[in-house]
């Protein structure tokens, strides 16, 4: 896949959410479209947490910043799976982010699936067996993360539900607490230069 055909970023300034992927499936390259794998859960989630106000499917994920949502993804190359990604592409990928993070400052980064969150923060597995989702201590250049399951339907780690409800709650903090999260953004920017 060459540079030219990357998946394009969907970001705007002044997001509530930005959602972060690993790397595009090779059916969303294939398309040029995010999370258009036939058993991805993403853009139903979306809905069903309310997020979006009406149905989308991976053809209009151009659409998400009407509701004030982004998508990028830490790795632009495509693969079958992640075990043909190389350690020094999430490395890059991560200050890739960072830099689209600051200068775009959304409001919250909602990292889809335990696997980022681990590379994000360099955790081992064997060290940190267990990752609670939800909102988490951490951030990114100021900006506090939010940790979702994976949406692909792949993942057998969680059932559509417990993946439904993880989404509902990121629903609720961006809908009933934009005060707070300017108010946590404005601390961690004040205290982090990282």
């Amino acid at each position: 896949m060459t540079r030219k055909s990357r998946l394009p970023d969907r970001i705007e300034p002044d997001l509530s959410i930005l959602f972060v992927g690993i790397n595009p499936g090779l059916r969303s390259a294939l398309v040029g479209h995010h999370f258009a794998g036939p058993s991805n859960r993403f853009w139903k989630l979306l809905y069903e947490s309310r997020l979006v106000t009406e149905p989308l499917t991976a053809k209009e994920d151009k659409r998400l910043p009407e509701w004030k949502l982004g998508l990028t993804n830490i790795i632009g190359r495509s693969s079958r799976g992640i075990d043909a990604l190389e350690a020094e592409e999430y490395r890059r990928g991560i200050t890739a982010l960072t830099r689209k993070i600051r200068r775009y400052r959304p409001r919250i980064v909602a990292l889809l699936g335990v696997t980022i969150y681990r590379m994000v923060f360099g955790l081992d597995q064997r060290m940190s067996p267990r990752v609670a989702l939800g909102a988490t201590a951490r951030d990114i250049a100021g900006v506090p993360i939010f940790l979702l399951p994976n949406p692909s339907g792949r993942n057998a780690h969680y059932s559509y539900e417990e993946i439904l409800v993880a989404f509902q709650s990121l629903q609720q903090l961006a809908e009933h607490a934009p005060a707070t999260l300017d108010g946590l953004n404005t601390r961690r920017r004040s205290r982090c230069h990282g």
